[in-house]
């Protein structure tokens, strides 16, 4: 491996030379660039990031913890922050919480231990406190789907809670009055905050909150099918479901086809995300639209601007809009 004291070699230039070279510092005479940069082509020397991170406090790079490293939510929330980072020329590392309190805490340390500029946060597990305590160490946090009284100006987040109200709402619209809702983790304040907005479309039409009609399922594909066997056993007269994802949505398709129920007609769903296949599966389904491209987006140009110590207004809470296709009957 090449050093950077065969490219001082080369160059007849010192060692500190080259490393102000490689770091732009303002000080380097321009003969002596010229020196540094052909001795580096000529070698193909590669700097060492850590090494070069030591001398000049930056990484070039940008920490992400996410829930998981898939799944049609996680995917594009960190292609578009990727793609709007590499614009600048920074890179992007990624770890995920595996939805373990210890793993997101390992997962943040390990980044914190890359010399990562700064870090963008989308954590289910760690309390407000603990972040706030993160943001000690790295002041240039960014935190995706809740909001921190404390860290106000660098949380981004959907209105989950009128995301679940549009969906209710629209069921309501179209007569039904018996509404069953299946969750995600009511450990995700996501899931908590949609149930919220579910409760109050339900007042807002002055009918009861039944528990019995509420059931928990997971954002994932683990259980649903089970758990919307067991809502259609318990509450049989139910006319329509808002699920609080996509991926539940599909479960309760594949529930409604095994028993004969037709979706559209025998019973009305709405889901919660618009993945690409919500358009795709038949009949397509109506679903609330979650605008993770533009919190992709507005992830990395948030942290860009701390990093950077730019002035930039970040776009605190990203709008929901229902997006209505044709898993949904009217009623008489």
């Amino acid at each position: 491996m090449i050093t950077i004291k065969e490219v001082s070699e080369l160059a007849k230039v010192s060692q500190a030379t080259v490393s102000r070279t490689l770091n732009n510092h303002p000080t380097v005479k321009e003969a002596n660039k010229a020196k540094v940069f052909a001795a580096i082509e000529k070698l193909g020397y590669k700097p060492n990031a850590f090494a070069r991170a030591l001398a000049s406090n930056r990484s070039n790079s940008i920490g992400m913890l996410v829930g998981s490293l898939d799944g049609p939510f996680y995917g594009p929330l960190m292609h578009y922050a990727e793609l709007t980072l590499r614009k600048k020329n920074l890179h992007l590392i990624v770890t995920s919480g595996q939805e373990s309190k210890e793993t997101e805490m390992d997962s943040i340390s390990f980044l914190q231990s890359r010399q990562v500029d700064g870090l963008i946060v989308h954590s289910d597990m760690l309390t407000d406190d603990e972040i706030i305590k993160i943001s000690k160490q790295t002041q240039e946090i960014v935190i995706l789907n809740r909001y921190i009284p404390e860290l106000s100006k660098q949380c981004i987040c959907i209105d989950n809670e009128l995301g679940g109200f549009l969906a209710t709402t629209h069921l309501l619209e179209c007569n039904h009055r018996k509404i069953a809702c299946i969750t995600g983790q009511l450990s995700k304040i996501d899931s908590r905050n949609r149930l919220q907005g579910y409760r109050k479309a339900l007042s807002d039409y002055s009918l009861p909150y039944d528990e019995n009609l509420i059931i928990e399922g997971r954002f994932d594909h683990e259980g649903n099918h089970e758990t919307t066997r067991r809502l259609l056993d318990r509450a049989p007269d139910i006319t329509a479901i808002f699920c609080q994802n996509d991926n539940i949505a599909l479960a309760v398709y594949d529930v409604c086809l095994e028993r004969g129920l037709v979706v559209g007609e025998d019973i009305s769903i709405v889901g919660f995300d618009n993945d690409t296949y919500s358009q795709h599966i038949r009949p397509g389904l109506t679903t609330v639209n979650f605008p993770i491209i533009e919190m992709g987006i507005e992830s990395a140009r948030a942290i860009l601007s701390l990093v950077n110590d730019e002035e930039y207004a970040i776009k605190y809470k990203l709008s929901p809009s229902l997006v209505i296709r044709n898993s949904v009957k009217t009623l008489d």
